[in-house]
């Protein structure tokens, strides 16, 4: 006779893994909403950090305007990467809703204690960036490959990509382009979108990380989208204002990213 099946034990580790909460479409908008009123009341480390990115990004432009795969594989990376160094701006959010000083000084500490090359948090997002930097670099190389077979004249720099594939009166390839950068996008999204506040806020490893937030996205897929294209939207307008945009928009983007990394993620119960 079989030994009765001994009763399923819970698993620890999910019982301690950061659990994702309901939201509604709302939600995003007060996200921004959050993000702004932080940028207002502590703009020196907002603003400081968006010039950065916006002169880093006229950089990248100037040295690779000429070679359009360059560029794009550059800017790519720059946008999947730059979340990953808006850790002081997420510190900020944090010190202005405990009631802490959020300066340019205070944000420069936790940066540096952040990324600090020894520390356990730094290894995480530094693995966590890897990680976006080689999804940056597949969607460059399947992009360059997409456009390269179907458009009609060779493609050589923005000017070519705008007239010969953007603007071309006949075909599909801009549609298909733009299909397809969304179903490579998606995944990068749903895996990064609360992830890396979550490494910085709490002892917990990029693949717990990642999976919280493909709980949040799954648990909420229409407002996660709405967040996704308000994302979009923003960067495209602030790029398209020869990156001047992208001053304000950046860390009002990375105030409001720790405002839905809070209202996403169910926090952590003392335990009794």
């Amino acid at each position: 006779m079989m030994a009765p099946m001994a009763p399923l034990q819970p698993d620890p580790a999910n019982e301690h893994a950061p659990q994702a909460r309901p939201i509604t479409l709302a939600h995003p908008l007060r996200w921004l909403a959050r993000g702004a009123r932080d940028l207002a009341r502590a703009p020196a480390p907002g603003l400081s950090h968006g010039l950065t990115l916006a002169l880093f990004g006229a950089a990248l432009f100037i040295v690779a305007h000429r070679h359009f795969w360059l560029l794009a594989g550059a800017f790519s990376g720059f946008l999947l990467v730059a979340p990953v160094l808006a850790t002081g701006l997420y510190a900020v959010s944090r010190a202005l809703e405990r009631g802490e000083p959020a300066t340019l000084g205070s944000m420069m500490a936790v940066a540096v204690r952040a990324w600090w090359p020894r520390g356990a948090t730094a290894r995480r997002l530094m693995r966590f960036g890897a990680l976006l930097a080689l999804a940056g670099t597949g969607w460059v190389l399947t992009s360059a490959s997409l456009v390269t077979w179907f458009a009609p004249e060779v493609v050589n720099n923005p000017a070519d990509f705008m007239q010969r594939v953007v603007l071309a009166e006949t075909g599909w390839l801009f549609e298909g382009w733009v299909l397809l950068g969304g179903v490579l996008a998606a995944p990068v999204f749903a895996s990064s979108v609360v992830a890396i506040p979550l490494l910085l806020d709490r002892p917990v490893g990029v693949l717990a990380a990642v999976l919280a937030s493909w709980r949040v996205v799954l648990a909420n897929p229409l407002p996660m989208a709405l967040w996704a294209l308000l994302i979009m939207g923003l960067t495209a307008l602030g790029m398209a204002t020869l990156l001047i945009g992208l001053v304000p928009i950046v860390p009002w983007l990375a105030h409001a990213s720790w405002h839905a990394y809070r209202d996403c993620v169910a926090p952590v119960t003392p335990e009794a």
